[in-house]
């Protein structure tokens, strides 16, 4: 018997095509949005496009921007401008040389300054529930890597 989706589950579907280290990646729905992917010389790889990795970073800190805005309507706070830095630590053991382990990234950091009219204890529950609810924040999380993250407000 088949499973009943929950109404609260969107689907989520990409299609994609490629030769070597490099593809095209049409997302599902009817927008009809299209992204290019290739990678470091080092990995084989042009670096004419965006490697995954670097794909995966950007769908971090968008994802976290997304769910805050969600967040700072529940919580009654506005928030403005956004400046993020993320490093993704990959040792390429794994993936380039073969060696057993985990190919993950070792650590990531995030470092995000948002413009808010949030208190200091609002914004650490903006924080603190941003994180909690990001699905991407959470595949991070969940995969075992050192996971670290500050967040600065600014003036709006």
């Amino acid at each position: 018997m088949p499973t009943r989706p929950k109404a609260t589950v969107v689907p989520f579907t990409n299609h994609a095509e490629g030769t070597g280290v490099g593809q095209s990646v049409t997302v599902g729905g009817d927008a009809g949005h299209v992204f290019d992917v290739d990678t470091y010389p080092a990995f084989g790889g042009a670096d004419a496009k965006p490697s995954p990795l670097s794909y995966v970073l950007g769908a971090l800190t968008s994802c976290n921007q997304i769910t805050a805005s969600i967040v700072a309507k529940e919580l009654g706070v506005t928030l403005g401008s956004w400046t993020f830095d993320v490093q993704g630590d990959l040792d390429t053991a794994v993936m380039v040389g073969g060696e057993d382990g985990n190919a993950n990234f070792d650590a990531v950091t995030v470092r995000a300054t948002v413009a808010t009219d949030a208190d200091g204890p609002t914004f650490d529950r903006l924080k603190a529930e941003t994180e909690r609810r990001c699905p991407v924040t959470q595949l991070f999380v969940r995969s075992g890597l050192a996971y670290s993250s500050e967040w600065t407000p600014a003036a709006l």
